[in-house]
């Protein structure tokens, strides 16, 4: 644990669907499972050409479980070239029942937020599901109202189906959206929609209500959807989202995006709620993702770039220092946004910040991370 990992055993690998399997970790001190939020991942260290990498992966299961965590893992194919997906292409080929990982514990502040209790909106594409999955776990426990609604491409690449169906009761609805349904699919009756919805469509479909929603999926997913939410009159701030991109992309990229094929004009047969983008392009999952803007008092005071001879002023409305150089015209490489990595690492010239999120990680003295951290006053950093 000294360096923040700790050696779990795979109990069980299950095959989830033909391009997504189920990892269950339990930890082989036989201590238990760490706390998870639901909806955060762990990090996993990944053997690479060189030297380890870090991936990660969300806690699919149910949060409150305390003998195992539940990973669930797409294979990540490369296109147009590119290798196929590091720590999927490990998982899937290389790792079996009693295999050890080194993991470390849960982290992310996309999860649900459980004092509210307003009603939930989950809305996932593909392998996005699976913070969902978790989340819906720790919603079938409560009182609220749900509407979990997941959209893939057919019945041979949809997991966790049967398990988010046993969840189903007076308060929680599920429904799932096939682009391309087999003939099988329609035979077994595997979903309720095919198509593209309109926003008219999910007018008729989802009750009007003051919702908190949670989405993850491939960006063209997210991007309709956010769209979608906004004409619809959901406040930015009830919508959480795990993406992976620069923050704030999401709503730029939404702007003037509108879905090729409304739900609203299928058959009635299929004529039920349904939201579906491009499968193929899937968000980058063996990536960390981008995380939603979290809410905390701030520090003001004036960030000096010095590198790049230029300054910007904080006001709390940035997320990170990271983002505020972003903001300020500045590219600095990053990778995960979430403390994991250190590929945000620069110099800390002058001034004190704290981490809102705690490294995995910590750098040297003199050194910060910019993707996790917040000025406490003035500070120069060395970019």
């Amino acid at each position: 644990m000294a360096d923040g990992f700790r050696e779990f055993r795979v109990a069980h690998k299950v095959i989830e669907s033909d391009i997504i399997t189920s990892f269950y970790l339990e930890p082989t001190d036989g201590a238990p499972v760490w706390d998870a939020k639901p909806g955060q991942y762990l990090t996993l260290r990944v053997p690479g050409s060189d030297q380890p990498v870090l991936k990660t992966y969300s806690v699919s299961g149910d949060p409150s479980e305390a003998q195992y965590h539940r990973i669930t893992v797409k294979r990540e194919t490369g296109h147009n070239g590119a290798p196929d997906g590091v720590g999927s292409s490990w998982l899937h080929d290389h790792i079996d029942v009693d295999a050890t990982l080194d993991v470390a514990a849960p982290r992310g502040t996309f999860f649900l937020d459980e004092a509210s209790d307003r009603p939930v909106l989950l809305l996932s594409g593909g392998v996005g599901l699976t913070p969902m999955v978790s989340m819906l776990h720790r919603l079938s426990q409560t009182d609220r109202e749900v509407h979990f609604l997941h959209a893939c491409e057919n019945g041979k690449v949809h997991a966790l189906r049967d398990e988010v169906l046993a969840l189903q009761n007076d308060r929680i609805t599920a429904r799932f959206v096939y682009r391309r349904p087999s003939d099988a699919d329609r035979a077994a009756k595997l979903f309720d929609a095919e198509g593209v919805i309109d926003a008219a469509f999910l007018r008729q479909h989802i009750p009007i209500g003051d919702y908190d929603v949670y989405m993850c999926g491939p960006t063209p997913f997210m991007v309709a959807m956010y769209q979608l939410l906004q004409e619809l009159g959901v406040p930015k701030g009830r919508i959480s989202y795990e993406f992976f991109g620069k923050a704030g992309s999401l709503e730029a990229l939404a702007k003037g995006t509108a879905p090729s094929k409304a739900a609203s004009l299928a058959t009635p047969t299929i004529q039920s709620l349904t939201f579906l983008t491009n499968p193929d392009a899937w968000a980058a999952a063996d990536e960390d993702a981008d995380q939603p803007v979290a809410s905390a008092s701030q520090s003001e005071g004036d960030v000096s770039f010095q590198r790049s001879n230029v300054s910007a002023h904080w006001d709390g409305s940035s997320e990170s220092l990271l983002e505020l150089a972003e903001d300020a015209g500045l590219d600095p490489e990053f990778i995960c946004r979430a403390g994991i990595c250190n590929s945000c690492k620069c110099g800390l010239v002058s001034g004190d910040v704290e981490y809102f999120e705690e490294p995995l990680h910590a750098p040297e003295a003199g050194q910060v991370l910019i993707c996790c951290a917040r000025p406490k006053g003035p500070v120069v950093l060395d970019l």
